[in-house]
């Protein structure tokens, strides 16, 4: 019952936290289109203090958009406000976070071949993974540093980098880099709760006093709004990274993650300038391929050397029966899995055939076995490579 507890758990949290995700990051990526596309005002709404006006269509209608240099003389009726979007993905990526890697612990969570951490002791790292490097963000964006983007994006960079790396020491592949974008995503919505909506406050209590606005809350609000654009391509491409084992598997996955940090930067940057009719070039662009190419080149998996003769038909299945079957069978017999992990079975030859490019992937990149839960050995693994790639 507690397998089929958790699946409930996982698939409606899941489930959840992507519609969350893109009512956040729709919202975000229109926001930062709309204000860098705003056009000089006309002379009558120069007038009125506006900033910038924009007209559009969509869905068969006219639209006419304005943006204020700070704030409109009259508060509207209506003012419509955007922060649940983010509240709802941090807290439904929190209980995910909580139901994959801290109830599932010893299946998701820890690696005993890097730390051999208790349940409690990984989740008390976990949490305090998360909260130093919330912290330590919080610090940056309070200093002098938020005056250099420039400055502020290297030293930021240079953070996530080494969080990327030590997250890789202490837990399991998969759950590094899910720590990582727990901690982007956090620092995200910190960016709406601690900065964005408490400037916005401010700015809707003035105008309500009839005074004039400060400048300096606008500023503070877009500065960690712009913060939040160039971060949500490396968290996406996070979020749905447990499919690519290939990347968090990677000997060296954190320098993998730097890497595609560096890509989506370039990608984000090269956007963002493009909507403001900068006129910019498609360099970043071309770099970003490049970048990309080098990287996949980089990755590509080396030969497993294989010992002795190649292992015949019944060491292969004897090697999958302790160290997969667990798992991948008709009944599984671990506590997290009550039918076989995306419906493979590896019980007999003709199922090991079946998923054999599957498997040689999944083994290749230590994928599988799951966090090495059931200990697989490395001669295991190049013994059982090289009797599917000899098939």
């Amino acid at each position: 019952m507690e397998g089929y507890i958790f699946d409930w758990l996982n698939m409606f949290l899941r489930w959840f936290h992507v519609l969350a995700g893109i009512a956040w990051i729709g919202a975000s990526f229109y926001f930062v289109w709309l204000d860098l596309s705003l056009e000089k005002p006309s002379a009558e709404n120069e007038a009125k203090g506006i900033k910038g006006q924009l007209s559009a269509i969509h869905g068969g209608g006219f639209y006419e958009v304005v943006k204020y240099k700070l704030g409109p003389q009259v508060m509207p009726a209506n003012l419509h406000w955007f922060k649940w979007e983010a509240y709802t993905t941090w807290l439904t990526g929190f209980s995910l976070l909580a139901v994959m890697y801290y109830w599932g612990a010893n299946q998701y969570l820890i690696d005993p071949a890097k730390v051999a951490f208790s349940q409690w002791g990984a989740i008390g790292s976990s949490v305090l993974f998360l909260a130093v490097g919330f912290a330590i963000y919080e610090l940056l964006i309070k200093s002098p540093l938020r005056n250099s983007n420039k400055g502020f994006a290297a030293v930021l960079f240079v953070v996530l980098v080494f969080s990327a790396w030590l997250a890789d020491q202490l837990f399991s592949d998969r759950a590094a880099y899910i720590h990582v974008g727990a901690l982007i995503g956090s620092i995200m919505a910190g960016n709406v709760f601690l900065g964005i909506m408490p400037s916005q406050r401010e700015l809707v209590r003035a105008v309500n006093a009839g005074e004039t606005p400060e400048a300096r809350f606008a500023e503070l609000a877009k500065l960690r709004s712009t913060h939040n654009n160039y971060l949500t391509l490396p968290l996406v491409f996070i979020m749905i990274s447990n499919h690519y084992p290939m990347t968090y598997g990677h000997e060296h996955a954190w320098l993998v993650l730097a890497a595609i940090g560096v890509i989506t930067g370039l990608i984000r940057h090269f956007l963002n300038l493009k909507t403001q009719g900068a006129g910019v070039k498609p360099a970043y662009l071309i770099v970003a391929l490049l970048l990309t190419l080098a990287l996949a080149a980089w990755m590509a998996p080396k030969p497993v050397a294989t010992t002795g003769n190649v292992i015949n038909s019944d060491q292969a299945l004897h090697i999958t029966h302790l160290r997969c079957a667990e798992c991948h069978a008709a009944q599984p017999t671990s506590d997290m899995f009550k039918t076989p992990p995306a419906g493979i079975i590896l019980e007999d030859e003709a199922h090991l055939l079946q998923y054999k490019d599957r498997m040689i992937s999944a083994l290749q990149t230590s994928y599988m076995p799951l966090g090495n839960i059931t200990a697989m050995t490395d001669d295991e693994r190049a013994q059982l490579i090289g009797w599917l790639q000899a098939q």
